[in-house]
């Protein structure tokens, strides 16, 4: 389409909205008809998605221990430092993972509650808890040592992963690794048991990496990566280079750069870029050696983030930098001034934005609990205090943003009778707790 009356052509209207921020491109949709639609249209949200995969960020969170809100700072090395909220969740949670614009988030005051989210759009799903937790728990502290998020953006799907050294309650760990898988397909957990040996520390457990259908963690030894297929559901050990393992007084971290996996390899004076050329035979290639002199007061302290070939994110303690890597330029992005803070390594995660909406989600199959199952959920309602009658059908309903909303219809056993003069169809307004109570046994 050619320019009419000073006017750009479509097509170079949508390539440069393509390269919006997702809070501004919604803020746009008030322009016109054409920009409304865009959000929804199926080959610009193609195009925005792939253009945002090129374009990898840092999300901190910064929030003190004593704050009842999450509150996120994202470095972006196009448009500079903005601020998200996780206030929409109506719950303390802290990010777990993250993955093509979504984020994993675990609650912190109720354990075994995830929820999935895109803090651009302010979209989020609740997950139902695995029927695994009431059984048995993951050790140390009752949380999963390894917690994965995959987004597929082309199919709308995504899945889940939980995954950590079980026991049952009274006894020691018995080497059982035990994985929960959701799919957001089928809205279920699947359940996943080996036998590994394996451990990690805090930050490889953050920088958790998903490329060629499996998500990968580094050991904490950095003697090799960790992998599982989620197309067939198996674990696979993949070597590191040689350098990297036989090298002493060095660290590793694993990253993504391009679709590949990459190593960075820190010693006193370099950082050296690895990345995997040849999944299948585990060819690694170096792909970058950068200069440490400048900063070599922060090298003990820094952890490298995320990356592009264009540029790499590290955390400090305190502050966020930015390597040029044509220019050799180190540029400092964010510095917290709260002194009270975690370090910022300790909370962050590779990020980039992504137009994905849970609207366009299967969310699986609505059902309707009876027997056995509607009766412990009865119970629970029971339990609450929550008044009961011979003709009234329980209602529970999600209304969360982008979430279909779906209900529970229970039969009310005579046994809870009660002799208040409730109408025949009443509907309750049940939190969140009530909720998770119904999933666990859905």
């Amino acid at each position: 389409m050619n320019s009419r009356d000073g006017f750009l052509p479509d097509e170079v209207v949508i390539q440069v909205l393509a390269r919006l921020p997702v809070k501004y491109l919604f803020r746009a949709k008030t322009v016109c008809k054409l920009w409304y639609k865009l959000s929804s249209d199926k080959y610009f949200v193609q195009l925005y998605n792939e253009v945002a995969t090129k374009n990898s960020m840092v999300l901190v969170e910064v929030s003190g221990s004593s704050e009842l809100k999450s509150s996120l700072i994202c470095a972006d090395n196009s448009w500079g430092i903005s601020e998200l909220s996780l206030d929409f969740l109506k719950d303390r949670v802290k990010v777990r993972a993250s993955c093509n614009g979504l984020l994993c988030c675990s609650s912190i005051p109720d354990k075994g509650v995830y929820y999935v989210c895109n803090p651009m759009t302010r979209e989020f799903r609740l997950l139902p808890r695995s029927r695994e937790r009431p059984v048995s728990r993951f050790c140390p502290d009752g949380e999963a040592t390894l917690v994965g998020l995959v987004c597929n953006l082309s199919v709308k799907k995504f899945n889940v992963v939980l995954a950590g050294y079980h026991r049952t309650f009274g006894h020691r760990p018995d080497g059982t690794f035990i994985c929960m898988v959701f799919d957001s397909d089928t809205n279920k957990w699947r359940k996943i048991v080996s036998f590994q040996d394996d451990r990690f520390t805090l930050m490889n457990r953050n920088q958790v990496v998903f490329v060629h259908g499996s998500l990968h963690w580094l050991t904490s030894v950095c003697s090799y990566i960790l992998s599982l297929d989620l197309n067939c559901d198996v674990w696979r050990k993949i070597s590191l280079p040689d350098e990297v393992i036989y090298s002493s007084g060095n660290r590793a971290h694993l990253l993504e750069l391009d679709g590949c996996l990459s190593v960075i390899q820190i010693s006193e004076e370099w950082m050296k870029i690895w990345a995997m050329k040849d999944y299948e035979s585990e060819q690694w290639h170096l792909e970058d050696r950068v200069s440490l002199r400048c900063i070599r007061g922060m090298v003990p302290g820094i952890f490298p983030i995320s990356q592009t070939r264009e540029h790499i994110f590290l955390a400090t303690y305190k502050q966020v930098l930015v390597h040029q890597r044509k220019s050799r330029v180190w540029k400092e992005m964010y510095s917290v001034k709260n002194s009270s803070s975690l370090p910022l390594w300790f909370s962050a995660h590779a990020f980039r934005t992504s137009i994905f909406s849970f609207l366009h989600c299967h969310c699986g199959s609505q059902h309707m609990l009876s027997g056995p199952q509607s009766s412990r959920v009865i119970k629970n309602v029971a339990d609450m205090g929550i008044p009961a009658s011979r003709t009234v059908s329980l209602r529970v309903e999600i209304s969360a943003v982008g979430f279909p909303y779906r209900r529970l219809i229970l039969p009310w056993p005579s046994s809870l009778n009660s002799t208040g003069g409730l109408g025949k169809e009443q509907e309750w307004s049940l939190e969140r707790s009530l909720l998770t109570k119904c999933e666990s046994v859905g």
